[in-house]
């Protein structure tokens, strides 16, 4: 059955990066039988600039009609004056919402041949290997009221809610239960219960879905001492569930430790299985155009669409091997090379994956 992409490349170095991931999927069509149909669809900036919105219903109709997303990036400086519900941010927002992508799977893996790559000593990081599941779709980003103003002494205030409800926390848990599961069987809850009644709530819930899952050894910590421990201690992680604010800042933090946020992608699922699947990282701006942007996140992000839409396994696992023979081998973007070491543009590192792939 053929499987119905819709593709987003966005702004920045989204539209290079994606072209490069369309590129690996054109080979796993071509060499391995797998049978997909691609629909381009405007997002963020771009998408504003010729529609006059960062989601226009045009996109929201090629997304319904498809099975995945792939996105490149949205976002830009000369965006940022526009209001909120108009910045690039907000189609990203939408997208989520709309499509009720309430699970965001971000890993954080260090492949052995960037080990030095990352800015702590390679004994604390070598073979880290994290994945943290993030809500996405509830807390503090979504909830009202939200807005700012002036008070009744006059003086300017911003504000928005945190709020979770039973259900939000039980089917992300759920989500991140089973994860561990497939995994080693370790799961980190994160939370702020010692001073918010929404971490309270977060906390006891995922106690309780814990009793259907009884082969999953649960934790918990509070989220400053998870930021610490990620830097201090990394690997004594292997499966994080957290809400949305905590989870976006701490995956970041994750995401550095291997060196590259350029390395790392993400999902964002549905209960039914559709996806989004993204880079982790921004459309960086300032190497837009330049060809020197690094594609591997993209190309990984297809990766975890074949696995957890798709359910195609085995091809995932062929992405992953290529991507990792092609560091071997001793192909670096400019974001993951050390001083001195010969570099390859966005174009070059696709084709390196590709011809992998082959071999």
């Amino acid at each position: 059955m053929t499987k119905k992409i819709a593709v987003l490349g966005g702004d920045g170095i989204g539209p290079d990066i994606v072209a490069e991931a369309i590129k690996v999927l054109n080979c796993l069509r071509d060499d391995y039988g797998f049978q997909f149909e691609t629909e381009e669809a405007l997002a963020g900036g771009i998408a504003y600039d010729k529609e006059g919105h960062p989601l226009p219903e045009s996109t929201i109709k090629v997304c319904k009609a498809a099975d995945a997303i792939l996105l490149g990036a949205v976002g830009g400086p000369q965006y940022d004056a526009l209001p909120r519900e108009l910045r690039p941010e907000s189609g990203l927002l939408g997208l989520r919402g709309t499509f009720e992508l309430f699970a965001n799977l971000r890993p954080a893996i260090l492949y052995s041949e960037l080990a030095s790559a990352s800015s702590l000593k390679p004994e604390l990081v070598a073979g880290l290997d994290v994945m943290i599941v993030r809500e996405l779709t509830g807390g503090i980003y979504f909830e009202q009221p939200k807005g700012s103003g002036k008070n009744k002494d006059g003086l300017r205030e911003g504000f928005n809610t945190m709020r979770y409800n039973e259900q939000e926390v039980e089917r992300i848990a759920r989500v991140a239960f089973e994860i561990a599961q497939k995994r080693n069987k370790k799961l980190c809850s994160v939370d702020k219960a010692n001073v918010l009644d929404v971490s309270q709530l977060w906390r006891d819930v995922v106690i309780e879905v814990s009793k259907d899952f009884p082969d999953v050894e649960l934790s918990h910590m509070y989220v400053d001492n998870a930021a610490m421990q990620l830097v201090a201690r990394p690997k004594q992680f292997d499966v994080i569930v957290t809400g949305n604010m905590f989870g976006d800042i701490l995956s970041d933090i994750a995401a550095m430790l291997t060196g590259s946020i350029g390395m790392l992608p993400s999902a964002s699922l549905a209960s039914t299985g559709k996806g989004m699947y993204e880079p982790v990282h921004g459309s960086a701006p300032d190497i837009a155009g330049k060809g020197i942007a690094n594609p591997l996140a993209t190309i990984l992000s297809v990766s975890m669409m074949l696995r957890y839409t798709f359910n195609e396994g085995e091809l995932a696992d062929r992405i992953e091997k290529a991507v990792g023979k092609v560091l071997a081998n001793g192909k670096r973007s400019a974001d993951i090379a050390r001083q001195g070491e010969a570099t390859i543009g966005t174009k070059a590192m696709g084709d390196a994956v590709v011809e992998a792939l082959r071999s």
